[in-house]
């Protein structure tokens, strides 16, 4: 099994940490709240996170939808929020002419899951040494996220994590095969559950995107006991406000006591793991 840091976060060591924050970057004053409060609660509770966000939402329903400001405006904040909060910092890139810029303020790059099979991107995003996150695409088996580990290997990237998020279920729905955990596990990669993006509905509300948040706790449940390395899931103050994926993004106000419970369910597992 791989393993690295990213920041003071660790990965496939056989402990259990997160990627939170809200889907897209709405402000500074926003991101820094969020950051702040979410690095609060994971410092209360004893867990490592990166914090999420992304500059630009590509893959959005509609033309109206709201994409984010941009790759300048949003690294600018991320950075800050960075250096202010001391937080590592992920977020997605959606073209190689991006990898290099993004590298330079993220601490992780993440490949979208509708892009993780286009291989200028992934070897453009290991190029940079920095380590990258590749969600795994709704209409991938986990066992082809093998080839995603192999071209990244390839390129000189030895810090990959593979993310679980659901695939196509007949329309507007998806669908947990649970065995993706070790499966894609098998591959010698810490593997994260994005508990969030699996409960989507895609295009559930005709210009955008509907979601299942009351299952949130549900999922983070079933996939920490799993055996995942991390969790993954976008997280907002006032989701009903959320200028993307609000249906499915789980409130500030639930975080604490789902990561302590998380935390309590990994010590089980590894307990009694022989």
């Amino acid at each position: 099994m791989q393993s690295f840091s990213v920041g003071n976060v660790e990965f496939g060591r056989g402990g259990l940490s997160f990627i939170l924050g809200p889907c897209v970057v709405e402000s500074y004053e926003h991101a820094s709240m969020m950051a702040s409060s979410i690095n609060e609660i994971c410092e209360r509770v004893g867990v490592g996170f990166i914090y999420k966000s992304s500059f630009d939402k590509a893959n959005r329903s509609s033309i109206e939808s709201f994409r984010g400001g941009g790759l300048e405006s949003g690294l600018e904040i991320l950075e800050r929020v960075k250096n202010e909060v001391g937080v590592p910092v992920i977020t997605d890139i959606h073209e190689p002419w991006q990898a290099e810029k993004t590298a330079a303020v993220a601490d992780m790059l993440q490949i979208p899951a509708f892009l993780c099979r286009q291989t200028d991107l992934l070897v453009a995003a290991a190029e940079t040494g920095r380590a990258v996150n590749v969600k795994k695409g709704q209409f991938l088996s986990p066992w082809d996220a093998k080839n995603i580990v192999e071209k990244l290997n390839a390129a000189g990237c030895d810090k990959i994590l593979l993310t679980e998020r659901g695939a196509s279920f007949g329309y507007n729905n998806l669908v947990v095969d649970l065995r993706s955990f070790p499966v894609m596990r098998s591959f010698g990669v810490p593997v994260v559950f994005d508990v969030t993006h699996s409960l989507q509905l895609p295009g559930g509300l005709g210009k955008a995107t509907g979601g299942q948040a009351e299952y949130i706790e549900h999922f983070a449940r079933a996939g920490v006991a799993c055996g995942v390395d991390a969790v993954f899931m976008e997280v907002h103050n006032d989701p009903s406000k959320a200028p993307s994926d609000g249906p499915n993004q789980l409130p500030l106000s639930r975080v604490e006591s789902l990561l302590s419970i998380l935390k309590k369910i990994h010590e089980l597992i590894n307990e009694k793991t022989p």
